[in-house]
């Protein structure tokens, strides 16, 4: 369970960690667009495009669906819950780790004032 978990993680960051498969998500947040109007949009040609798709399905980020010759994307049926969870946790961590740093910052401003 947790390498497919693991895997999972790696699947969604590493798709998620380019600026051109951001926007594509964002794109299709907002309504179902082909492989044509997404490589238009970012300039860039289909086979690039379908690069960047095929890099978000394997995430399970994106579906795409072939009616004739056009290929529409859409956004897939994961919502990134067990990545928000890991996020999640790391951030609290960070939050703590600060709390415990701003009390020492603040006991030594303390200090320094009465010094």
């Amino acid at each position: 369970m947790v390498q497919y978990t693991q895997a999972r993680l790696d699947h969604s960051f590493a798709a998620l960690s380019d600026a051109t498969r951001r926007g594509v998500l964002e794109l299709l947040g907002r309504s179902d667009a082909s492989i044509t109007d997404l490589a238009q949009k970012f300039h860039m040609t289909l086979t690039g495009m379908k690069k960047h798709v095929g890099v978000l399905q394997e995430a399970g980020l994106v579906t795409t669906e072939k009616v004739g010759r056009v290929r529409t994307c859409k956004l897939g049926p994961r919502r990134l819950e067990q990545e928000t969870a890991w996020l999640e946790r790391y951030r609290r961590l960070w939050d703590a780790r600060f709390d415990e740093l701003e009390k020492i910052v603040n006991q030594l401003k303390r200090k320094e004032k009465t010094d």
